[in-house]
């Protein structure tokens, strides 16, 4: 059997999960496949901006818990770049009491006369923990208040006890009095300008609404541009230069959310402003939510990859046609796997994706191939959001889509702190173990996995993320890889070379946690253990290495569904 049928062999076996029943000889004749990876130092193919320092969630009352804070603080540590982050809810009524896919902060109410009454209490807590951690605000205005809601019974929902398509309450409608909406929005920006500073304030990034292609709003696709324009026109009003972009629709893979983008691109660029009475309005950053679609395959979770990236592949070429935006920064509002975050493993099986290192593999896999095909369609990739945080009071390793679980690192946050460390000069990379994005985009990674990478250089230093990835998540054997790095400077003699690994035995709190037999209580000595696992860990300790005639040659094996982050410094 030659070489290239045993590894289709193998494959076939593994994704039915009969991994065990594949002969020594036939694992010997894979495990001598090597991937080999040309990293070339001196080819620089221009610089590489942190697209991954965006994050967001539903409940922005969560933000101010302990939890919270401390995971805001670990994201505002992942570089030097500002992290951004999103929240729904800002404007809806409410105690600011917190539960999943809800919150609130009661800004708005009115009198028995109907006067507006503006509290900031709660808001000020949100946003003053964002200003303590670091963290750089991307305000999305809404939802709309119980008093200004044109529909306003029943307000709040009770997720999960109502299924997800009934929690689009009294919340989700237009408001009653664009004048009052338009006086709101005004009030809202002009308080967190007078708080925290004209300068700091110019430096966030302002948005309307969230997803007004279903039904996150209640109202027609003309009384959200109305929405639309009334919001900027106030924002601008309070804030003069504010960045302020939208729409937030879902993924323009659908062709509903195709249209409804096609639309509004079109009102800004040429219809009659529904505030000003002029033509278009102001549009400074694109946005829309490309998701995946994984799926439960009886005894595994296959990823959806594909899909999501068919998404930001039609939403970058219908931003590209149009002459007006096609170079305006586009920002992917919620890019995830799938579309809810607060939707557990226990209920929904093809979410256990997210308590392993698969989170993390799939995540750069992403990323690398949006950052080509921004390439590909010449447009202006600003950053993804990724739409996880963390819940309180809820089950360790439950399976939300989530950073962090009751203060315990998951294995996703260190493939971002791997992101983070890289520079921001690209470098020349080849693999042989990679797959061109235009396969991944029409058919995923099902055949072969995509063991690939994205390697920077700063000065005196080069680092190189290498991941495996497949869609489905089967037992596998490990790929060799040769690592391969040349163009280096030839007056250096040696460098220090570290390893940096996330997979099922490092930086692997997960694995950690099942190995305790998952305790739900853990000690105060355990759940010490379990932050410490949390953390990105070295693969082996740092070592010089000889670098001759401005080389280096490096091996090792990289689990599927594993990331190596390989930093080098002369």
């Amino acid at each position: 059997m030659s070489s290239r049928h045993s590894g289709e062999l193998i494959r076939l076996f593994c994704s039915i999960g009969l991994c065990f029943l594949i002969s020594p000889l036939c694992l010997s004749q894979q495990a001598a496949q090597n991937v080999s990876i040309h990293v070339q130092f001196d080819q620089f193919e221009g610089p590489i901006a942190p697209v991954w320092n965006y994050f967001g969630y539903d409940e922005p009352n969560y933000t101010y818990a302990s939890n919270g804070k401390k995971l805001l603080g670990e994201l505002a540590a992942l570089n030097a770049a500002p992290v951004y982050v999103r929240v729904h809810n800002l404007l809806t009524t409410g105690d600011g009491s917190a539960s999943l896919k809800w919150g609130s902060t009661n800004v708005y109410s009115e009198d028995a006369s109907g006067h507006p009454i503006y509290s900031w209490a709660i808001l000020d807590r949100i946003f003053d923990t964002f200003h303590a951690t670091g963290i750089r605000p991307l305000v999305e205005i809404g939802f709309m208040p119980e008093a200004l809601s044109t529909n306003p019974q029943p307000y709040r929902h009770d997720f999960p006890r109502v299924p997800v398509s009934d929690i689009y309450t009294g919340w989700a409608y237009p408001p009653k009095d664009y004048g009052k909406w338009s006086e709101l929005a005004f009030q809202f920006v002009q308080h967190l300008r007078e708080r925290y500073g004209d300068a700091e304030a110019k430096t966030w990034l302002w948005e309307v609404w969230n997803e007004p292609d279903i039904s996150y709003w209640k109202g027609t696709r003309e009384e959200y541009f109305k929405l639309y324009d009334f919001t900027v026109e106030a924002v601008l009003r309070a804030l003069p230069g504010a960045r302020i972009g939208g729409p937030d629709s879902t993924g323009p893979g659908n062709p509903n959310a195709a249209d409804f983008l096609r639309a509004f691109l079109e009102h800004c660029a040429h219809q009659k402003n529904y505030a000003t009475g002029g033509v278009g309005s102001r549009l400074d950053f694109i946005s829309f939510h490309p998701k995946g679609s994984p799926t439960w395959q009886d005894d595994h979770v296959q990823m959806g990859i594909s899909r999501q990236l068919a998404a930001i592949e039609q939403g970058f070429k219908i931003t590209a046609s149009f002459p007006e935006w096609r170079q305006t920064p586009i920002i992917l509002g919620e890019s995830d796997p799938e579309g809810c975050a607060a939707c557990s493993a226990k209920d929904h099986p093809q979410n256990s994706y997210r308590n392993g290192s698969l989170y993390g593999a799939y995540t750069v896999e992403v990323l690398n191939h949006v950052l080509e095909l921004a390439r590909q369609q010449r447009v202006n990739f600003l950053g993804a959001v990724t739409w996880a945080f963390e819940f309180e009071d809820q089950p360790y390793f439950a399976g939300f889509r989530e950073l962090a679980t009751n203060g315990v690192d998951k294995p996703v946050l260190n493939a971002f702190r791997m992101l983070g460390l890289l520079g921001n000069e690209r470098v020349k990379v080849s693999s042989s173990g990679g797959l061109a994005t235009d396969d991944v985009v029409r058919n995923g990674v099902r055949a072969v996995p995509d063991i690939n990478a994205i390697a920077a250089r700063k000065d005196r230093e080069i680092e190189i993320l290498v991941w495996n990835y497949h869609d489905d998540d089967v037992p596998f054997l490990a790929a060799p890889v040769e690592l391969v790095i040349t163009g280096l400077p030839t007056n250096a003699k040696r460098g220090l070379l570290e390893h940096f690994r996330v997979d099922s035995d490092h930086s692997n709190a997960f694995s950690v946690w099942k190995e305790m037999g998952s305790p739900q209580s853990p000690s105060e000595s355990a759940d010490k253990r379990l932050e410490s696992a949390g953390q990105l860990q070295l693969l082996s300790s740092p070592e010089w290495v000889e670098m001759q005639e401005g080389s280096v040659r490096l091996h090792f094996v990289l689990p599927r569904q594993g990331l190596s982050l390989v930093r080098l410094a002369w």
